[in-house]
């Protein structure tokens, strides 16, 4: 697999995992149009591997992400309605693709998350941040909005925290995130690879096919009604996996207390 231009993303496979860093510490990882594009190819890329079962999306520096880059805004401010919209449906499909993506993607946020840095926190599955990082929703303060990013920031930071800190853009500690579910796991900086490594190793020890289908099953079900065609889709999906090889493979290794085959 190649990788990409090593100044704007390192990759990095190890076994089942591959490691997505972000590599422009001298701008706090801030996006441009190079960025979001490099992005959104990898993990397009990622999504049609079939052997991987994890990823982790981290960034080098003292910054996960502060936004967008200042070169990109100044160009931006010139940019007709047209233009502008072009430019936001990039950044709409490089979340989605990586929110879409079939393999959890644990976020490994050493440092501030900013603006569309939030965002990208957002579409990970497991989020694991330094307990000294901050995040700040903080486009109101330059007369803009969040809307981009926003479908994915209320899902997970919850809608009547999103009605403060959209309006306000006022920081929120790693303390406060963590109370409000945006982040899973909270840790002093020097134990962020240590809970890293360890939900990893959760990951991998699980059936790579149910894995996957808990994923995208969270994803399908978490707004729907409950009704009599979801229950019976439910129904289908536990009939499926346990008629698969993997099911069948994996219940038998319970009950005969021996290994399961997808372990390393």
């Amino acid at each position: 697999m190649m990788s990409p231009k090593p100044e704007l993303l390192a990759l990095v496979r190890e076994g089942f995992v591959a490691r997505v860093t972000l590599n422009r510490p001298e701008v706090r990882n801030a996006f441009n149009e190079a960025l979001i594009a490099e992005l959104m190819a990898t993990f397009a890329e990622l999504s049609q591997d079939k052997t991987l079962r994890a990823i982790v999306l981290a960034a080098e520096g003292k910054a996960f992400c502060a936004g967008a880059d200042l070169n990109w805004m100044k160009a931006m401010a010139g940019y007709s309605w047209a233009e502008n919209k072009a430019d936001a449906d990039r950044l709409a499909e490089m979340l989605w693709t990586i929110y879409s993506c079939p393999v959890p993607v644990i976020a490994r946020v050493q440092g501030d998350a900013y603006a569309g840095g939030v965002g990208l926190v957002s579409v990970c599955d497991i989020v694991v941040s330094a307990d000294s990082a901050s995040y700040c929703l903080s486009e109101a303060k330059l007369g803009l909005l969040p809307a981009t990013i926003a479908p994915y920031v209320i899902r997970a930071l919850g809608e009547q925290a999103s009605r403060r800190y959209f309006v306000t853009a006022e920081r929120f500690s790693a303390a406060d995130a963590h109370r409000l579910g945006l982040v899973h796991e909270l840790v002093a900086a020097d134990a962020l690879d240590a809970k890293v490594d360890e939900l990893l190793a959760a990951l991998v020890a699980n059936g790579p096919a149910a894995v996957r289908a808990c994923k995208q099953l969270v994803q399908d079900l978490a707004h729907a009604p409950i009704t009599t065609g979801l229950r019976d889709d439910t129904a289908r999906r536990i009939a499926d996996i346990r008629a698969s090889d993997e099911g069948r493979a994996g219940v038998q290794s319970f009950l005969s207390k021996s290994k399961a085959p997808w372990l390393p």
